[in-house]
């Protein structure tokens, strides 16, 4: 299927490693131009080396005021692609101000501040466009050390229907992936002891974990014409966990 992907300019954060990295390499392999958004220059320079053509800009988007720098200049955009985050795991009686702070400002503020700097460079335009903001099934669960985390994502879903309603009238789309546990290399990791997985897998209809390409085609569809209609959504990547 021609998801009509080819010349369009996309933003991607979070690029350097798994489900952004992977989403740049299908973005391109679609004939689109990246624009690819990491804090880790080394990661950056790899994936150039990788995909050729691909823009580079290294940023800690934590940082409000260097975000604005980046990306004031970084022209014209007419897709985006919110998946920069970090899960920084604390039991609740431990959860600490410095996990709060860097956990809402990359989960949360960070979608903010991008979307805003695109969206107000398509109105300007007077094009359409649409965003893609990377979610989680933590958004609608409770999981275990995870305060920070699933209280960022759930903000996210809230914010991705938000920004539903009030770009939607400017002809933008935007709509959440939410992934269970993806088989990304740090997911390979974290999910290796076989009990700790399981009690996880038990949970999933499917009874697997899903893979990279299960979310980026996702991903790809929503920013696509063929999900035309669709804005607002947060849409489940997980093999039934949250209908569960």
């Amino acid at each position: 299927m021609d998801l009509g992907l080819a010349g369009r300019r996309v933003l991607v954060t979070g690029a350097g490693k798994g489900i952004g990295r992977s989403t740049v390499l299908a973005l391109q392999a679609a004939g689109a131009h990246v624009v690819a958004v990491s804090r880790t220059q080394a990661d950056l320079d790899s994936l150039v080396s990788e995909c050729p053509g691909v823009e580079p800009v290294c940023v800690d988007l934590a940082d409000w005021e260097a975000t604005d720098q980046a990306l004031r200049s970084v022209g014209p955009v007419d897709l985006l692609v919110n998946n920069a985050a970090v899960a920084l795991l604390q039991p609740f009686l431990e959860v600490t101000k410095e996990a709060c702070d860097r956990s809402f400002n990359v989960n949360l503020r960070a979608v903010i501040q991008v979307s805003q700097i695109v969206a107000r460079g398509m109105i300007a335009r007077g094009v359409p466009g649409a965003i893609v903001n990377v979610s989680s099934q933590a958004s609608q669960r409770a999981l275990t050390n995870h305060s920070v985390y699933c209280s960022t994502k759930g903000a996210l879903d809230m914010l991705t229907k938000m920004m539903a309603l009030e770009l939607g009238p400017h002809k933008i789309r935007v709509n959440a992936v939410n992934p269970t546990v993806v088989m990304t290399p740090m997911g390979r990791t974290n999910w290796s002891d076989p009990h700790k997985a399981k009690v996880m897998l038990d949970r999933i209809p499917l009874g697997k974990f899903a893979e990279v390409e299960n979310v980026v085609d996702t991903i790809l569809f929503l920013l696509s014409d063929r999900s035309s209609m669709t804005t607002g959504c947060t849409l489940p990547v997980d093999g039934g966990f949250l209908a569960t």
